[in-house]
């Protein structure tokens, strides 16, 4: 039986970068991933271009039962030292958008860097091979392995990610693990995840699919502004993304399309200047077509814009500035970019992330109930939450 100082399971973000810092340190590690290749999800992020962080991460952006467990790993590995590290290795990068950080050529590049990374830390990866069994074994574990391999370790490291994207191999190996060590789990959905909607409501977008505009989504005072998309089974976009985070199942969800305008004083100056003009096609001057004719038809408007009121036209506009909607539903893990939930924050130290009552066994990145937004926070906290377990095991 082979013994390791440490054996990461996971070579997504979190745990390579954990496994470069402890073979940094002389540790001698073991990453095992089941999948062909590691960081499947670096390759695929950012259509293919990495998002690998955010220029404004702080703790604010991230979900958690405990807002403040992702303090301190954050303030200690920060996006400007993971933005030196890709300078360090020449990757040119540049900001999209809102502070997203993205390679200007590919995300391989990032995966390229890491793995060089890890040889010369010393770290033995280990791809195509799963973890069939772990057991307490003195102060260490003793893991069995798909290939009939069996491994001892001082500490053993949790990176295997979330439920998010099955199709890549997602898995909820890491909750089952911290089951089997009493560690207390939050309960998991999807995140960053379209909405979906009955078939009534479908009904009624189904001649809207494709179609995006700008606007804001709300769940209570929660609030996103970027871009929303109509899809056939309901609402996609970044905004969307965003708030299907906050959203529960039975909740409403409230669009305010094109905060940029004043859609009633835009509406009564184009009945000024051209009453003779049906409404939708005002209002197409300000939305996509399609749209724009069918929340007239909704709002049972007829006519012209001369045979509308003022009293008529505010309350239309009070409804593209607060449109209700009720999804009954997401996408599911199918699509969700992260899995909310996770290993509970109480069981572990916000410093090592080492489980508080179980020396020597660890969990990072998104298997943990630390979530964040949309844009390279996830990333980051990967990174984050990585880099602070490989100082220590």
């Amino acid at each position: 039986m082979a013994s390791r100082d440490v054996v990461i399971i996971g070579a997504g973000a979190a745990g390579l970068m954990c496994a470069i810092e402890a073979g940094k340190r002389g540790r001698s590690v073991t990453l095992i991933e089941h999948s062909k290749a590691p960081a499947e999800k670096i390759r695929i992020s950012g259509g293919g271009r990495c998002n690998f962080t955010n220029m404004y991460a702080t703790a604010e952006n991230f979900l958690s039962q405990n807002r403040h467990f992702a303090k301190s790993a954050l303030k200690r590995y920060t996006q400007w030292d993971f933005v030196d590290w890709v300078n360090g290795h020449g990757i040119a990068w540049h900001e999209k958008t809102l502070g997203q950080l993205f390679c200007d050529h590919s995300a391989k590049d990032i995966i390229a860097a890491l793995l060089k990374d890890l040889a010369a830390a010393g770290g033995d990866l280990r791809l195509s091979t799963s973890v069939t069994q772990v057991e307490r074994k003195g102060e260490g574990f003793a893991l069995s392995l798909s290939d009939g391999a069996a491994l001892d370790c001082a500490s053993l490291v949790i990176a295997s990610g979330g439920k998010s994207i099955p199709k890549m191999g997602a898995t909820g190996f890491g909750y089952d693990i911290a089951r089997q060590f009493g560690l207390d789990l939050i309960e998991t959905r999807p995140g960053l995840v379209p909405l979906t909607f009955d078939p009534e409501s479908l009904a009624r977008f189904k001649p809207l699919a494709g179609v995006a505009v700008d606007g804001v989504a709300c769940h209570g005072k929660t609030r996103f502004e970027e871009a929303m998309l109509f899809t056939h089974r309901g609402l996609s976009g970044p905004a969307i993304l965003q708030i299907s985070s906050y959203w529960r199942e039975g909740d409403d969800i409230n669009l305010h399309l094109r905060p940029d305008l004043d859609f009633f004083a835009l509406l009564r100056d184009a009945r000024q200047s051209n009453g003779r003009q049906a409404t939708q096609t005002a209002l197409a001057d300000h939305l996509p077509k399609r749209l724009a004719h069918m929340l007239v038809e909704d709002a049972e408007i007829t006519g012209n814009l001369a045979d509308q009121s003022d009293k008529r036209l505010r309350v239309f506009a009070d409804r593209l500035e607060s449109w209700p909607l009720t999804p009954t539903g997401s996408e599911g893990y199918r699509t969700a970019e992260v899995t909310l939930g996770g290993v509970d924050t109480a069981g572990l130290d916000s410093r090592t992330m080492a489980a508080r009552d179980l020396p020597g066994l660890y969990f990072i990145g998104e298997v943990v109930d630390v979530t964040g937004w949309l844009g390279g926070y996830n990333f980051q906290w990967a990174w984050s939450s990585g880099w602070c377990a490989g100082q220590v095991v």
